[in-house]
């Protein structure tokens, strides 16, 4: 995947744990002690560290991670068998991800992003066989490619069965699925969306995590629809995982849960 650049910055972290918590500005900077000035200006992505480090403790945010955040990137990850495609969604870009095993070439998709043309090419170019598509959560942007390559690849669709989708295999989390050698563990990481899941795929070089929008490198995705949920379930099924895993979030760069254990201003 060509280098992507971070989907949050630190005012972004402080408005979504903020929102998290149902504080309002004149009570959060009240609990802070700094200035609703400070506050709007700090939102408004106007860097203050000595402001940042007293928001933090209320926000239940890391003050180091936190302040430390524009300065933060991880280490570029590259595996053999992953590849990752990013697509334009309105302003924004969002992840699909292809891995295979090897020899067999058995492989899954993880969401489609806007466009599964570089999906496709890889599966003819490498000559794959497509075992499912795996969908992280049905939010639009990491699905609107998804009619196109079911009907260019005829590959079955798995998604929770808290968002199911019409013509899908559901699964309830917990469920492990074969593709060849690889072997798909489901976890669920909801408080994004109702029926976020991570995939564990184990048979490759190192563990991996696709986590849709659970998890990014520096944030998370805010929790829509249970912030503390959000929180929870990143912890126990993402941030639990061996440190050497890599995290394939739905937006942004690839990362580690050993990187995000430190650098990520809501769990570190």
């Amino acid at each position: 995947m060509q280098p992507i650049a971070m989907e949050d910055n630190f005012a972004d972290v402080v408005r979504k744990a903020q929102r998290g918590l149902g504080l309002s500005d004149r009570g959060l900077a009240a609990r802070a002690t700094i200035s609703e000035e400070a506050l709007t200006r700090i939102k408004a992505e106007h860097y203050d560290a000595e402001g940042l480090r007293k928001l933090a403790p209320v926000l239940g945010l890391s003050p180091r991670a936190l302040a430390a955040l524009p300065d933060y990137r991880p280490a570029p990850v590259t595996l053999a068998r992953l590849a990752g495609f990013s697509t334009v969604y309105g302003g924004m870009r969002v992840n699909a991800y292809l891995a295979w095993d090897a020899p067999g070439g058995h492989a899954a998709v993880f969401d489609t992003g806007t466009d599964c043309t570089g999906i496709l090419e890889a599966l003819r170019s490498k000559n794959l066989t497509l075992c499912g598509i795996f969908i992280t959560h049905t939010h639009g942007d990491h699905i609107e490619a998804l009619d196109r390559l079911r009907n260019e690849t005829g590959a079955t669709v798995f998604v929770s069965n808290r968002e199911p989708l019409r013509g899908a295999e559901v699964f309830e989390a917990g469920r492990e699925i074969a593709c060849g050698r690889l072997r798909i563990e489901t976890r669920l990481t909801w408080g994004h969306s109702r029926g976020g899941t991570t995939y564990v795929i184990r048979g490759l070089e190192r563990p991996v995590a696709v986590v849709g929008d659970a998890l990014f490198a520096g944030s998370m995705g805010g929790g829509l629809v249970s912030y503390a949920d959000a929180l929870r379930t990143n912890r126990k099924e993402i941030l639990a995982l061996p440190p050497e895993t890599v995290i394939c979030p739905g937006h942004g760069p690839l990362t580690t849960v050993a990187e995000e254990q430190i650098h990520n201003p809501f769990f570190a």
